[in-house]
């Protein structure tokens, strides 16, 4: 049993925390492995991975790349890949500029509510954290929303503005979901389909699930009570696909802790590491 929570978040994207700070937190849990898995970038892994080597704690190199069906934000996790790759590296600038391109679209639609909001101010906010990160997202803008009193609180600004049906929420056009899976396997990476309990989309999980290219499902997630994690579990059995779990930690901002605290969610990395280990 190696005991892992491979769904974490730094401020290199909608973290609150330095990557060697999460790899501390990782350390301190008692935990063996980590994996930093930011939107769409994978800046903060290096830092993370000395700090892991320090600690005598397995930081595996990861990524949750943001795709989309029917209007519906889909996740794909990622681990493994070779960040030097000329073509992933192409395609995770892609990512970034579609992503830059949603934020000017939720800030465009928080004006004409008329906030008075910018990029600028989101990523101020976030340098005055201590962080630059390298994809900008809701949980900056919230930051500002709620620092102008535009929102009573970072859960009141997504629930108010910035989830998903809120006035002031944008989805853009993304790669599909098997693209994602694509985009890791040629990467040398090994793909994991993120929290799919979130999506209230059975049929795209089985769909995906069936490809023959997934090759695991993350079944513990804070957002997943027990019977949603008995039947992803179930799912992923019937495929031949193994199990994950990570508490997607982002971190205390604003006084809120968004889903749960590192190692919370854990996983026997035991089957990842051995597809890991198989592609070499």
């Amino acid at each position: 049993m190696i005991r892992a929570d491979l769904h974490a978040h730094t401020n290199a994207s909608d973290g609150v925390d330095s990557p060697a700070s999460v790899a501390r937190m990782a350390a301190e849990a008692g935990l063996d492995a980590l994996a930093i898995t930011d939107h769409d970038t994978m800046a903060g892994v290096e830092e993370a991975v000395r700090e892991g080597k320090r600690l005598g704690l397995l930081v595996l190199p990861g990524i949750e790349l943001s795709a989309s069906e029917d209007g519906i934000d889909i996740h794909v996790l990622g681990y493994g890949m070779d960040a030097d790759d000329p073509l992933w590296r192409e395609r995770l600038l892609l990512q970034g500029s579609a992503r830059t391109r949603r934020n000017e679209r939720m800030v465009e639609r928080l004006q004409a509510l008329g906030i008075e909001l910018t990029l600028e101010e989101a990523m101020e906010a976030a340098r005055a954290a201590g962080a630059e990160p390298a994809s900008l997202g809701r949980p900056h803008l919230a930051s500002v929303l709620v620092a102008k009193g535009a929102a009573a609180s970072i859960r009141d600004a997504f629930d108010r503005y910035l989830g998903e049906g809120a006035p002031g929420y944008a989805a853009l056009p993304r790669i599909a979901p098997e693209e994602a899976v694509e985009w890791i396997i040629e990467a040398g990476g090994v793909p994991v389909l993120a929290h799919p309990g979130l999506y209230g989309r059975d049929d795209i999980v089985k769909r995906l699930a069936s490809g023959g290219r997934l090759a695991g499902i993350e079944t513990s997630h804070p957002s997943h009570d027990e019977r949603q994690e008995q039947r992803y579990a179930a799912i992923a059995d019937r495929f031949g696909l193994f199990a994950t779990g990570g508490s997607d930690y982002h971190g205390n901002r604003g006084g809120e802790q968004r889903h749960s605290a590192v190692g919370a969610k854990t996983a026997d990395a035991a089957p990842l590491l051995e597809r890991l280990a198989a592609r070499l």
